[in-house]
Order: structure tokens, then C-alpha cells, then sequence
């Protein structure tokens, strides 16, 4: 029996094929059939006037924990999370214990996601095996497996010998490396960005220079190679301003960015509240300004989340013992609404662009766009709504996030996976 939903009234914006109009949407056997749909259809009706119908939104960096830390995160409830923030899809790091360097372990993922039944996963794989940075993964039967990039995060791609002979195997299959721009040696017991509130709190520092001459190397080397080097988490004016050099001078390199970069400083570690550790570590505010910037002028590609649950007992350690990390899922919709396209920083056709086609392109999936034929993957969002972020309502194993009690303003209204509603706005 075919199956039929009409999304009716809807503002569409779909950046892939830079539509943006009021219209219907016809979903049939869990494809997009057309657009500009017949209004009085046979088939089940989401009424979404007044709201925006978008290619379902891509999160290409989430931390699932499984398997290995199952008491953080585990596919069921990382992915039920992913859907409730808009996300259709996302692709998760490898860094789980054991990491994910075997097609075993790529097809486990799988498998767990598929039982899942929630948002698409996409694997990236590690670069070395065992995330020990000595020896190169075997890259082609991880890529015959399904993963679609390679990345060692949590720990960068610190022998630059390795980083070469990675860009130059995954070349071969034209695939990107993800790395953690750090310099270890830098940052060694930091807790915060190195600056005036650090030196005020008396509290160890991270300098901006440890992402800076990370990104310098890798830069160097994707150019010499010509590989495809994505830059993951930008938080420094440094960085930013390299890679907008790179890029004009033709290097393949792609960046993205979280919300928590954009929107928070240094000096909300004043209290002394863990959830304001991650790493990259937040910034300065010129540091905030130039990513903003960035984001604006096209240099930062990507907005993704980096979402890293922790259980709470982990979270309410010392701040110099307490893991890097915060959970994202739930809360970057919301935040790029309130604070990227309501003040009028990105219009959104960009913001859009940057959690749906971008990422889809960088990791070669295909996701992302409403053309007829596509996986039906669809995020409605209410604009207007306002809400209160109350981590005892996450679907997330893990509630460590900085935002809670903040007022935002746009979330998620009604989520399709593959033709199916796997989220309803309550």
C-alpha cells in the first residue's frame, strides 16, 4: 500500500537547489515525490503554515559513546536526541573504547543504529589504529565498510608524517580527514582559554597558538598533497583567517564550527561551572567576533554541535578534573535561530546551507536536499516558538550543557526520517 504525506503550507527553503518559497511537499514510499504538490492530495496532511520545511538537518560531528561508555550516551538515545534537535541525520567519532578502526566495528554501528530506528548514522573512522597516532588504519576496507571520513578526534593527528600518508590514502577514495586542531605540548593541564580571565581566576590556560599552528601544519599538508583536510571546531581568529587564505589560494579545505563558539566567552568560566569546559576551550570575544565573521563570509562551511554527553557524576568533579564536553543535540537549532538569523548574521537560506547540503557534500552522503527522488529526510521548524532550555526534558543520556534556563527562540516542530515522523514538537 503506498504511503502519502503532504507537508501543506510551508515556507520550503531547500539551499541545494536554492528554493525558497511557499509550497506543499508530497512524500510517497519514504521519497520526496513532488514539489508544489497538489494541496488536496490523497494523503496524510502536516499543516505547516507559518514554518520553515527543510532537507532534514546533518550533525557531521557527534560523540554516540557506544560502544565503551554506555553510562554517557548510548545510539538509541543519541540518535532519539539528534531527532528532537531537527537533526535527520549525523555522523559519529570514533573515538569509543575499543575505537572504531574494523569493519567490525563500523558494521556494529550500523547495526546498533539501524535497531535504533531514529536519526541516519554515518561512521567516520578512526585515522590510526587503536587512536594511538603510529600507525595508519586500513583505510580502503574502512571505507568498503561505510565510513565516510577519518578522523582521530578527541586525541589530533599529532605525527605529521601520518597526517600526509592520510591525506594521501584517503585521497585515493576522495574522502576528508577530520582533525582536532591541537598542539598538546600547548595545552598540557589547561582548563580554560590562556588570556586575562584565566590569569584573574588563577586557572591554567589553553593558548589560542596550540589550534593556530595545528591548523598551519595541516593546511601545509593538505596543500602539498592535495588532500582534503576539514578543520574540526573552529574557535580562534587565527584559524579562521587562515583558512580563508587557503581556500582563495585553492587549498580543499572545509571547516565547521558549534553554537557554543559563537555565542559564549571566556568569561562564563567565572563560576566555575564545568559545563563551560570543552575543548576547543571558549574564546576571547574578538575570538567569538572573527568566527562570526567567518560564519558570515562563507569561510566557516559547517555548523555542527560536537555534542559530547557525560554523565552527571563526571561533570560535577573540579573543574581541572572534569572531562572536556558538552552535549549539543537539543539546543543548536534553537541557538542559531536566536542568534545567527533573528539578528540578521546569516539569512536562512545560509544558516541552512551550512547543517544540510554543506556537510552532505563534505562527507559524500546523499542527504541534505529535497529533490524528488531523495530520501524523504525532512525537518519542520517552528521560528517563532519560544521555549526554555530545561536539560530534565533532554532525551539525551547526559544533561551537561551550559544553556540551561536560557530563552531561545525556533526549534524543531516535526521531524521525518526516511518518509517516517520520528519526532512531533509536544
Amino acid at each position: 500500500m503506498t504511503s502519502r504525506l503532504l507537508i501543506r503550507g510551508g515556507r520550503v527553503i531547500d539551499p541545494s537547489q536554492k528554493i525558497d518559497r511557499v509550497t506543499n511537499l508530497l512524500i510517497e514510499d519514504g521519497r520526496i515525490a513532488a514539489l508544489d504538490a497538489d494541496p488536496e492530495v490523497d494523503a496524510r496532511v502536516i499543516d505547516a503554515t507559518g514554518k520553515i520545511v527543510s532537507p532534514g538537518l546533518i550533525d557531521m560531528h557527534v560523540h554516540l559513546r557506544e560502544p565503551g561508555r554506555e553510562e554517557d550516551e548510548t545510539i538509541a538515545t543519541g540518535t532519539a536526541a539528534a531527532v528532537a534537535g531537527g537533526f535527520t541525520s549525523v555522523a559519529c567519532i570514533p573515538n569509543t573504547e575499543p575505537p572504531i578502526d574494523t569493519q567490525a566495528s563500523v558494521e556494529f554501528i550500523q547495526h546498533q543504529a539501524a535497531r535504533a530506528d531514529q536519526a541516519n548514522v554515518f561512521v567516520t573512522a578512526c585515522v590510526s589504529k587503536n587512536r594511538e597516532g603510529k600507525e595508519l588504519a586500513e583505510i580502503g576496507q574502512l571505507v568498503e565498510a561505510g565510513a565516510v571520513a577519518f578522523t582521530d578526534d578527541g586525541s589530533p593527528i599529532y605525527n605529521p608524517e601520518l597526517m600526509r600518508r592520510a591525506f594521501e590514502y584517503c585521497s585515493m577514495f576522495d574522502v576528508p580527514v577530520l582533525n582536532h586542531a591541537e598542539v598538546l605540548e600547548l595545552t598540557t593541564g589547561g582548563v580554560m582559554h590562556e588570556g586575562r580571565v584565566s590569569m584573574i581566576l588563577g586557572l591554567p590556560g589553553m593558548p589560542s597558538e596550540a589550534e593556530d599552528v595545528m591548523v598551519s601544519r595541516d593546511l601545509r599538508l593538505a596543500e602539498a598533497t592535495g588532500g582534503r583536510l576539514h578543520v574540526m571546531h573552529i574557535s580562534t581568529a587565527g584559524a579562521v583567517e587562515q583558512v580563508r587564505r587557503a581556500k582563495a589560494r585553492g587549498v580543499r579545505v572545509t571547516t565547521e564550527i558549534c553554537p557554543h563558539h559563537f555565542t559564549l566567552t571566556d568569561d562564563s568560566l567565572r563560576r566555575f561551572d564545568s559545563n563551560f569546559k570543552m575543548s576547543p576551550p571558549l574564546r576571547a570575544q574578538s575570538d567569538v567576533e572573527a568566527c562570526i565573521e567567518g560564519l558570515r563570509d562563507g569561510t566557516i562551511d559547517v555548523i555542527c554541535t560536537d555534542h559530547a554527553p557525560h554523565a552527571r557524576e563526571k561533570k560535577m568533579q573540579e573543574l581541572d578534573r572534569a572531562p572536556f564536553g558538552i552535549v549539543g543535540l537539543e539546543t543548536a537549532l534553537g541557538l542559531v535561530i536566536t542568534h545567527l538569523i533573528r539578528p540578521g548574521i546569516l539569512d536562512w537560506p545560509t544558516a541552512l546551507a551550512k547543517m544540510t547540503i554543506h556537510p552532505a557534500r563534505i562527507l559524500g552522503i546523499d542527504k541534505g536536499t529535497l529533490n524528488v527522488g531523495a530520501d524523504a529526510d525532512v525537518t519542520v521548524i517552528d521560528p517563532d516558538v519560544r521555549w526554555t532550555v530545561d536539560p530534565a526534558k533532554f532525551r539525551s543520556k547526559s544533561s551537561n550543557t551550559p544553556f540551561a534556563g536560557w530563552e531561545l527562540t525556533g526549534r524543531a516542530d516535526t521531524v521525518i526520517v526516511r518518509g517516517e515522523v520520528k519526532f512531533v514538537a509536544q
